[in-house]
């Protein structure tokens, strides 16, 4: 047999596995919005924890993390410090959004959002916010799908054809499990990738390096530049180095598809132990991947088929220099990490539409399984958008996960107001122009390609927004406390 049609085939074998299981948990599944949405608000902590870590990595870690290490060396260590905060933020936040989420009956963050600040324009513009900007995400998991069937098949698969393989096998297990579908699969896809990484790393090191410090040393040789800052091409300059810590953890936390995974846990207690130990699993997988990136380095001149970008480094060493077995196993792993999230992504969209555009002023008052009905037709909505998407506007993956983060951290503000009621004393029309100020400032950063003093745009957005949403509060005094009293209320009886 073939050694390309050997790893497809094992790839092929991991994506029924994923079919199967959706199918089983689609079988449990109660006509319930509830439970297909949010799992019935009844996670447990090990399905919660590999459904959260499963979700952050994505293909981003698989991928576009081994490109930035191959491109700009060490300085994508920041990836370690954003992951570490990330669970700071979770033992903070987390607790306060379950609380709320339940004591308000939220599905989506629009739902939070509204509930506070209650005003008719908040709920469309949280939800089409987080639709939007969640889209670029979606297409860096399909082109993360493609680029791994594309290049386990030998390229005998076209890169079209293999994004839309793939697609249709995610959508099509959340169409028949729901959330349920997601957290199961997300518990297998979380374990994969993470053995998967650490053995696709280690036999690319060792099978051309006799040690650590053999590697260390042919890497300062080849390219010092990689091990120190800002790094060969002068992107990790500290303004950017801090830009990506910001966005990266705050505004992926911040991502529904994240988000709406605090509503789902049994118990607030819960989730500080979630934030305790995410990090071991997050920033644990970035060692592996900077050895990727780093050995591409130095091999890359090796390869006989050089990788047609950075984010298919990974990819092509392992095509090069493991036996077939390995390299479907391991590649098996990159595509756990964007079904992973990819999953989630289409879930959540599917939710948002459906409770905060559809239900609320289309038609409401009907039944959940209509409701249901609806959410599943936006998935498949949504697979054609991305596979467009992915298909005609490739990027490189970090820069899109970039822009997506920094279009969530649009909502930083508002959050920050509800969860500890009245510390900004925003009102609803703060919170909006704080928005629009802060998308305008990042749009047009993002089209000029401006980084005012180093600062990546999304940090701009964010101050910006931040600085307009309190200053109008100060000006139209509209906050206070007859929208911060229930809040505070519902956090002290669920305390």
């Amino acid at each position: 047999m073939e050694p390309w049609l050997v790893s497809t085939l094992i790839l092929a074998a991991y994506m029924l596995l994923t079919l199967i299981l959706g199918w089983v948990a689609g079988r449990k599944l109660e006509v319930d919005v509830e439970d297909f949405f949010l799992y019935g608000r009844k996670a447990g902590f090990l399905v919660l924890y590999l459904a959260v870590v499963a979700t952050y990595h994505s293909a981003f870690a698989f991928l576009g993390a081994p490109a930035y290490f191959y491109r700009h060396g060490l300085g994508f260590l920041d990836a370690g410090c954003w992951t570490l905060l990330v669970g700071i933020l979770t033992v903070i936040y987390a607790p306060r959004i379950h609380k709320l989420g339940k004591a308000f009956r939220c599905l989506t963050p629009a739902d939070l959002f509204a509930a506070y600040f209650r005003h008719p324009a908040v709920r469309p513009v949280i939800a089409l916010l987080c639709m939007v900007f969640s889209v670029f995400y979606i297409q860096v998991q399909s082109m993360g799908l493609g680029y791994i069937l594309h290049s386990i098949s030998g390229a005998r698969i076209s890169y079209p054809l293999a994004v839309g393989l793939l697609l249709g096998v995610a959508a099509v297990y959340v169409m028949t499990g729901g959330l349920r579908a997601v957290y199961w699969t997300d518990v297998l896809q979380g374990v994969w990738m993470y053995v998967a990484v650490w053995l696709g790393a280690a036999y690319i090191l060792f099978a051309r390096f006799d040690s650590l410090g053999e590697f260390w040393r042919t890497v300062a040789a080849k390219s010092p530049a990689h091990l120190t800052l800002p790094g060969p091409e002068n992107f990790f300059s500290y303004p950017m180095w801090f830009s990506f810590l910001i966005i990266f953890s705050m505004g992926v936390f911040l991502q529904p598809h994240i988000f709406i995974r605090f509503y789902t846990a049994r118990s607030s207690g819960m989730l500080k132990r979630l934030g305790a130990t995410t990090p071991l699993y997050l920033t644990s997988l970035y060692i592996p991947i900077c050895f990727v990136g780093l050995a591409g380095v130095v091999l890359v001149d090796q390869l006989s088929v050089p990788p047609a970008s950075a984010d298919q480094i990974f990819p092509a060493l392992l095509t090069e220099l493991a036996p077939v077995w390995l390299t479907g196993l391991v590649l098996a792993g990159a595509a756990a990490a964007s079904m992973s999230t990819m999953d989630a992504i289409l879930h959540v969209n599917s939710l948002v539409f459906t409770q905060d555009i559809y239900q609320h002023y289309i038609a409401p008052g009907r039944t959940g399984a209509h409701y249901i009905a609806v959410g599943r037709a936006v998935i498949f909505v949504l697979l054609v958008i991305s596979f467009f998407l992915s298909v005609f506007e490739p990027k490189f993956l970090v820069h899109l996960v970039a822009l997506s983060s920094s279009g969530a951290l649009l909502l930083w503000p508002g959050l920050q107001e509800i969860l500890f009621p009245g510390s900004l004393r925003l009102g609803p029309r703060a919170l909006l122009a704080g928005i629009v100020a802060g998308l305008l400032a990042l749009l047009v950063a993002l089209f000029w390609g401006l980084t005012p003093l180093g600062f990546h745009a999304g940090i701009w957005a964010t101050i910006i927004n931040f600085s307009v949403a309190v200053g109008a509060a100060r000006l139209w005094h509209e906050g206070g406390a007859e929208l911060a009293r229930p809040f505070r209320d519902a956090l002290r009886e669920e305390a």
